[in-house]
This record gives structure tokens, sequence and C-alpha cells, in this order.
């Protein structure tokens, strides 16, 4: 069975807006897929996509993350005891992904190819995270000093946290820290202590201009500085206005009433 190329094409573009592109691979019935994700150490994710008997898409990293992983740690610990093990066996099962043998997969109808692809990357994301438990911890502390500032700056009644666009099937999939309930237009917030959030933000983004929802938006970095430069300039392109740190308690502070107000 031979994939159809310009049929996962029109999928992707039509239920994922960021920059995919798709590599067919000579002698092989599989897809290479270009994304924007990538590791730390700028590695792209691998992603590929193969045809199955049902008609549907086989989603695969070819055993690639946890390789890339193994450079660094050792992965059986993944698949013992302990906190990682309990994490990891959790992120496969909130992104709806499968270890088989060391390759992480997941199915797909075509008509729900984008989500799925938007969430795989977000779960290899977040094992990739796993690895790095006191980067976690940080990561915590940010998203916790930001709630406080939110809730500070912000009255109850302006304020969700967790926010959900209403009237979308697959609005889950692209959720919005805080949304401001603003005199004018509402305001979606994004805490971005890293360039992994940094990525997923500009996705999000991308997704609600193309549906054509009304908003602004207003980024908060941990560090504006650590966001590696071409991560940050697609950012910058659908992102509004900008908190550069958390340390910028004036600035935050500014911005946010003028929002609120």
């Amino acid at each position: 069975m031979n994939l159809d190329v310009d049929k996962l094409r029109e999928a992707f573009s039509r239920s994922m807006c960021a920059s995919v592109d798709l590599h067919e691979r000579p002698g092989e019935d599989r897809v290479l897929i270009e994304t924007p994700f990538t590791f730390d150490d700028g590695d792209a994710y691998a992603l590929y996509a193969e045809p199955l008997p049902s008609g549907g898409v086989r989603l695969t990293d070819c055993g690639h993350t946890l390789m890339h992983l193994s450079y660094s740690l050792d992965v059986d610990n993944l698949r013992g005891e302990g906190n990682r093990a309990r994490l990891f066996q959790k992120v496969l099962a909130e992104g709806g992904v499968a270890d088989v043998d060391g390759e992480l997969v997941v199915e797909s109808s075509l008509d729900d190819l984008g989500n799925n692809l938007f969430r795989f990357g977000q779960t290899i994301t977040r094992i990739h995270d796993i690895t790095f438990l006191k980067r976690l911890r940080a990561e915590s502390t940010f998203y916790d000093v930001l709630k406080d500032a939110m809730m500070r700056l912000v009255p109850p009644e302006k304020l969700r946290e967790n926010y959900v666009v209403p009237g979308f099937p697959d609005a889950s999939q692209y959720p919005i820290d805080y949304r401001i309930d603003a005199k004018d237009e509402q305001v979606f917030v994004f805490g971005i202590p890293n360039k992994d959030k940094a990525q997923l933000s500009t996705i999000i983004l991308q997704h609600w201009t193309q549906a054509q929802v009304k908003f602004g938006s207003l980024l908060v970095f941990a560090n504006q500085e650590d966001i590696p430069r071409p991560v940050l300039a697609r950012l910058s392109n659908v992102g509004g206005e900008m908190v550069s740190s958390l340390d910028a308690t004036e600035d935050l502070e500014r911005k946010v009433k003028k929002r609120a107000a």
C-alpha cells in the first residue's frame, strides 16, 4: 500500500498550521515529516508517516527519540521503577503514544493527522524533559511565579487559567496558559520558560490565527536571551507584546494592567 503524499500534505495543512514539509524516501513506503520541533542540541525530531492497511497512517519516530536520549541517559530507567519511569508511562498515556520496543508510534486517520502529529511532538518534548527533572523543577517555579503575578494583577472575574477556546472540536490540543477578558478584546497570555514552549506557543498562536479567532497576545519569558534566534523570530512573527523576563516586574505589571483595564 502506497502513501499519497498530496493527501498527507493536504491533511497536515488543513488541521495544523505549523511549518510542516514532507520528503519521500526512495525505495521506502515511508515519508519523512519535517517539523519545527528540535531537541536542545538542534537535532530535529525524526518523525515519519507509514500507511496502515485500514487506510489510516502510522506516525513513528523509528526509535530515534530514545536513541537520542541514550547518549546522556540510561533509557532502561524509563522502563523500570522510580519517578522517571512513572512519568514516562504517564506522558505516553496522556499523549496516546505507544512504546513498541523503543519505537514511539501513533495510529491516526487522515482527518486527525495534524492534531495527532502535534500531540506526538508534544509527547516527545515531554519525554525529553523527563530526563531533566532539575530543569522541570525550575520551570515549575517559573509557572508558580507567573501565576502569582497574574492573580495579583488581574481581577479574578477577568482571568481564566488553562483556557480552552470554545466552539472548536480540537481546541483542547491548543490550550492557552491564561485568558484576560480585556475591554476591547480577549488577550492570550503564554509563559515561555524555554525553547520548547516557545515552539509550542508559536504553533498554538498560528492555529488560532488561521482559525480566525480574534485575540491579542502577551508572551512572558523566563529569560528571552535563552531562546535561540530562529525560534524567537518565528514566535515574534505570530505573537504580540513581550516581557523579556519575570524579573522585569515593572514591565510585566504595566503590560498586564494595561490589558486588564
